[in-house]
């Protein structure tokens, strides 16, 4: 292998290492102004999207672990990755897809699981990270003020049996 490409190599290399998901995408037909556009949204995710050479891609894939790219990277690809979760990047390609029918969504992996372009579409429909723990904030405080009420009960209906004994003899 050339020079370059094994600096090229190692960039993309430390991209999927740096990452903990990436996802592939065919920018076909995307105007230089949509694609600056589409880069400028997944900016405010913490993510990037760079223009790949296929072959190279494949080989920084498997120094990292993932072989099964074979066949998957025909066209003009391009990768997404960010630092931090991948819901939201994929939020972000399908409503710039749905919006410019482009760039079309591919394939991605999440810690080395492979998800094909139904599984991102799935995972551009979850909630926010935040919003998931706020969810689940919300119901463990739910659960525990039914707690407390539930276990202040008996206490309560004990202090209105003292309380009416106490009136009753003093009436």
């Amino acid at each position: 292998m050339r020079e370059e490409k094994k600096i090229i190599t190692a960039e993309y290399v430390e991209w999927l290492k740096s990452s903990p998901y990436f996802i592939i995408v065919d920018y076909n037909g995307l105007t230089v102004d949509q694609f600056e556009e589409l880069r400028a949204r997944l900016r405010e995710s913490k993510a990037q999207i760079h223009v790949v050479k296929n072959r190279i891609l494949k080989i920084a894939a498997e120094e990292v672990g993932v072989t099964d790219l074979d066949g998957s990277m025909k066209g003009q690809m391009a990768v997404v990755f960010g630092e931090e979760e991948a819901p939201s990047a994929a939020k972000i390609l399908k409503n710039f897809e749905s919006e410019f029918d482009r760039p079309k969504l591919c394939f991605g992996y999440i810690e080395n699981s492979r998800l094909e372009k139904a599984d991102l579409k799935s995972l551009a429909d979850l909630p926010s990270l935040d919003v998931m723990r706020s969810r689940l904030l919300g119901t463990i405080k739910g659960s525990a003020q039914r707690l407390v009420s539930t276990l202040n009960e008996p206490v309560v209906r004990i202090a209105c049996v003292v309380k009416a004994r106490v009136d009753k003899e003093e009436g």
